[in-house]
């Protein structure tokens, strides 16, 4: 499924490392994935709670599938990008997680998020959808 190709031309220019695929930390990825999927969803949480819980469920999902693969990134956009060789992920899906990475960028080094719920919402369905993809993708199940 992965075009390892470009992740291995990623690895080239210095993007991803290549590194052996670690099957208990992938499962690790994924049970935080989930936990923090489910956070997303609970209505006593503020808006930005709940972005900031469904992005990081995205990017634990996706980080998962990359490790699964054998690579690994310290930089969040590239492990979004890669969804394109890890799951076959188009680049209108995973261009949605690059816009909520710039917003949790905002967030984080200039103390700035406005979020609204059909923002969420579309992060909560992109991240259950993410999730779904690389269980299926690693032949696990739902925890």
């Amino acid at each position: 499924m992965a075009s390892t190709t470009a992740l291995d031309n990623l690895v080239r220019i210095g993007q991803l490392k290549a590194e052996p695929r670690n099957d208990a930390e992938v499962q690790r990825m994924l049970i935080m994935a989930q936990t923090r999927w489910a956070d997303a969803q609970l209505a006593h949480v503020s808006q930005e709670g709940r972005f900031t819980s469904a992005y990081n469920a995205a990017h634990a999902a996706a980080l998962a599938a990359l490790r699964w693969h054998g690579y690994r990134s310290e930089n969040r956009f590239t492990v979004f990008q890669c969804l394109a060789h890890t799951v076959n992920w188009p680049p209108a899906r995973w261009r949605v997680l690059d816009a909520a990475h710039q917003k949790r960028n905002l967030a984080e080094y200039e103390g700035y998020l406005e979020v609204e719920e059909p923002t969420i919402a579309e992060m909560v369905a992109l991240a259950a959808q993410l999730i779904a993809d690389v269980r299926a993708l690693t032949g696990q199940a739902k925890v």
